[in-house]
């Protein structure tokens, strides 16, 4: 029996516990993140970037962050042109956790978007901070 067939098992767990962990990792160099703090200033000074929310629109009609619009992430190639005057300016990227957040930034650097930030602790992080939430 090979070394790989003896430890397959152990090694497809390690996989599959590594890919969550690196994906709520920022996907490149070409994103950065925001804190809430940060966001929430940003709010406070009405000095707010576009605010992308990719979670299905259920979750965002349940609470989203002010300011926020969505575009589920499975359809931001399609609606790219939406937000298109915003590719040289900052866009701030969340959804639930971040593995969402993470396919939309990818797309976002595909589209050349220029200035893309992943909001630390997404949605779950600033619903347990009681942080300002919008609901439709």
């Amino acid at each position: 029996m090979s070394y790989i067939a003896r430890r397959g098992l152990p090694l497809l767990l390690t996989i599959f516990l590594w890919l969550p962990i690196n994906a709520c990792s920022k996907v490149s160099s070409g994103v950065n993140v925001i804190t809430q703090t940060e966001l929430v200033s940003q709010l406070e000074a009405n000095q707010t970037p576009l605010i992308l929310d990719v979670r299905t629109q259920r979750e965002y009609d349940s609470g989203h962050i002010p300011g926020a619009i969505n575009i589920e992430f499975r359809e931001l190639k399609k609606r790219i042109s939406e937000i298109e005057s915003h590719r040289n300016k900052s866009v701030i990227v969340y959804c639930e956790h971040g593995i969402r957040a993470n396919i939309a930034e990818y797309a976002l650097m595909q589209a050349n978007f220029q200035s893309i930030f992943h909001l630390e602790g997404d949605m779950s992080a600033w619903r347990k901070n009681s942080l300002p939430i919008n609901s439709n």
